[in-house]
C-alpha cells in the first residue's frame, strides 16, 4: 500500500518525513489537526443497516456524519475507502459534490489518517454503498505507514509486538479478539445464568497458595511487606462460601505464574473459577458440558467445532473415564491390582518408562497417563479419579482411599480445566497443606508459607462444594482455531526488544 497524494510544497522522498511535512502544513492550514469534538451521526455498520435496500446508481436526499481510518485513496483522493470498528465505507469528493476548501484537503491525506466525512448517502452504479462528500474534517493525523493491508504484518514477532498494526490490517485477528470478547462474555452470562454471584478477590497476596507454581514476587512500599501476584484465587473464593454470600461464587480473573512460555503457556492468563456449595464433582463435569456447547453454539452457531485439521463436538455428554481405567486400557498395566508403591514402580519399569527411585503408586500412575493417554484425548472428555498422591484438596473416592473426586477436562489432547469435590474437613485440610508446604520447603522454596488465615476461615465451617477452574484462553484457542496462545491474548508476554 502506498501514498499516492501530493502536494505541491515539495516533500521528502522518505514516508515518515512526508508526513510530519504534511502535518506542519496542516496545522499552518486548518490549525487544530487533533480535534477533541467531532460527532458522528452513526457507525459504518449502521450506515450499511440503514441503507441494506437501496438500489444501484440511487441517490438520497440523507445527510449522514461517519468518521474513519482510510485504508485505501484512488484517483488522489477522489475514491477513499474509510474504516471504524464496523466496518467500511466509500468516500467520494469530485467538485460537482464536494466544496474546493474540502478537496484541498485531499492531498494532505494519507493512508492510516482518521477522518471525518458529512455527505449525502448513494449505492454507485456497481452497488457500492457511498458517501459524496460535503465536508472532511482531519481527525488524527498518522505519523507512521501502515504495512500493507493485504498481507499484514509477516513477521509473526511483530504482530504480537505491534498487536495494533496486526488487527488494523488483519480481518482475522480482528474478528479472533472480537470472539473472544463474546465468548467471556458469554461465560459470565453463562454463571449468573446459572445462578452463580461474581466477585472479586485479591490480585495481590501476602501469601501465595490455591495452586502449585512459582509466582511473581513485588513489595508493599506502603505496608513494607513483601507480597505475590496471584497465582489461583481459590482460598480467597473458599472463603467467601464460608461466609454465607452466596452458595455460587465465580470470578474471572488473571493469573501469574512465574514459568515457561509455549504455545499453552503465557506467565499471565484468564481463568474462570467456580465454586457450588452442595455439589460434587459430577455436578461440576454437567456445568462444563453445558458451559461448552453453549458457547459454541454462541460462536459457531453448532456445537461441531473445527480447529486445525480436526472436527471437534461440544455436544454432551463428554466421554468420562477414571485414570485407573485410561492407562489400563492404553498399556495393559492395572495399578488398582496393586498394592504398594514398589509394585507400581516394578510395573512401570518393565513396561520401559523411566520413574524415579521414590516415586509413589499415584506419580508412577499419573506420569504414565500423561506419556501415554494425555495426548489421545482429542474429542472433549472428562479424565476422573486421580491420585490422591497428586490431589491433596480433594475428597477421597468412596472405598478406594488412593484416588480422588476429581476431574480434569480434556480436548485436542489439551487440559481445559480441572475440578474437584472439594476437601471441607479443617484437620485433614490443615494436615494436607503442612504436607504441602514441607514439600515446597525440601525443593527451596523457601518463601512458602502456611495460610492461617484461609485454615482459621475452613474451621469455621465450609459446606461440601465442587471447585472448578477453567483455562479461559486455552478454550479460547479451539473456538477461534488459533494454534497459539499468544494468538487470543491481545498482547502477549514477550521478550524483550534487542537492541
Amino acid at each position: 500500500m502506498t501514498d499516492n497524494n501530493t502536494t505541491e510544497t515539495a516533500l521528502s522522498s522518505d514516508a515518515t518525513q512526508v508526513r510530519a511535512q504534511k502535518l506542519a502544513i496542516l496545522r499552518d492550514k486548518i490549525g487544530d489537526v487533533y480535534p477533541a469534538h467531532f460527532h458522528r451521526t452513526m457507525s459504518n455498520a449502521e450506515l450499511a443497516e440503514k441503507y441494506k435496500n437501496l438500489e444501484a446508481d440511487v441517490e438520497t436526499q440523507d445527510i449522514v456524519t461517519v468518521a474513519g481510518r482510510v485504508y485505501s485513496s484512488r484517483n488522489s483522493g477522489m475514491f477513499m475507502d474509510i474504516h471504524d470498528a464496523s466496518g467500511k465505507v466509500q468516500i467520494f469528493s469530485h467538485k460537482d459534490t464536494t466544496p474546493q476548501e474540502a478537496r484541498d484537503l485531499l492531498p494532505l491525506v494519507d493512508i492510516g489518517d482518521i477522518i471525518g466525512i458529512t455527505g449525502v448517502v448513494r449505492r454507485t452504479k456497481r452497488g457500492e454503498l457511498t458517501i459524496n462528500a460535503q465536508s472532511i474534517t482531519m481527525l488524527t493525523k498518522s505519523l507512521l505507514p501502515m504495512p500493507e493491508k493485504w498481507h499484514g504484518l509477516s513477521d509473526v514477532e511483530l504482530r504480537y509486538r505491534k498487536r495494533h498494526l496486526d488487527i488494523m490490517t488483519n480481518e482475522e485477528s480482528k474478528l479472533r479478539f472480537q470472539q473472544r470478547s463474546r465468548i467471556v462474555s458469554g461465560i459470565r452470562r453463562f454463571m449468573e445464568n446459572d445462578g452463580f454471584m461474581e466477585v472479586e478477590t485479591p490480585m495481590l497476596h501476602s501469601v501465595y497458595g490455591g495452586a502449585t507454581a512459582e509466582p511473581f514476587k513485588t513489595h508493599h512500599n506502603t505496608l513494607k511487606l513483601d507480597m505475590y501476584l496471584r497465582i489461583a484465587p481459590e482460598l480467597f473464593l473458599k472463603r467467601t462460601l464460608v461466609s454465607g454470600l452466596t452458595d455460587k461464587v465465580f470470578e474471572i480473573n488473571r493469573n501469574f505464574r512465574n514459568e515457561g512460555v509455549s504455545t499453552r503457556h503465557n506467565p499471565e492468563f484468564t481463568m474462570m473459577e467456580c465454586y457450588w456449595a452442595y455439589a460434587d464433582y459430577e455436578d461440576i463435569m454437567d456445568l462444563v458440558e453445558r458451559m461448552f456447547s453453549t458457547l459454541a453454539m454462541t460462536i459457531h452457531g453448532t456445537t461441531e467445532v473445527k480447529f486445525q485439521d480436526k472436527e471437534l463436538s461440544f455436544k454432551g455428554p463428554f466421554k468420562r473415564v477414571p485414570m485407573p481405567d485410561a492407562v489400563k486400557e492404553a498399556t495393559g498395566i492395572d495399578f488398582l491390582a496393586m498394592k504398594t508403591d514398589e509394585e507400581a514402580r516394578t510395573a512401570a519399569k518393565a513396561a520401559g518408562f523411566a520413574v524415579e527411585k521414590d516415586w509413589t503408586w499415584g506419580e508412577c500412575l499419573a506420569f504414565i497417563f500423561e506419556e501415554k493417554v494425555e495426548g489421545t484425548l482429542i474429542q472433549p472428555s472428562h479424565v476422573t479419579h486421580f491420585p490422591k498422591d497428586i490431589s491433596p484438596f480433594a475428597k477421597e473416592v468412596p472405598g478406594e482411599p488412593r484416588l480422588v473426586e476429581r476431574f480434569e477436562t480434556y480436548c485436542n489432547a489439551w487440559e481445559l480445566g480441572n475440578a474437584f469435590s472439594e476437601l471441607n474437613d479443617p484437620e485433614e485440610q490443615r494436615k494436607r497443606m503442612v504436607e504441602q508446604l514441607e514439600q515446597a520447603h525440601a525443593r527451596g522454596e523457601k518463601e512458602k508459607q502456611l495460610d492461617d488465615e484461609f485454615l482459621d476461615a475452613i474451621d469455621q465451617g465450609m459446606p461440601p462444594a465442587g471447585g472448578l477452574g477453567i483455562g479461559v484462553d486455552r478454550l479460547v484457542m479451539l473456538l477461534t482455531d488459533s494454534p497459539s496462545i499468544r494468538d487470543v491474548i491481545l498482547f502477549p508476554a514477550r521478550r524483550a526488544k534487542a537492541d
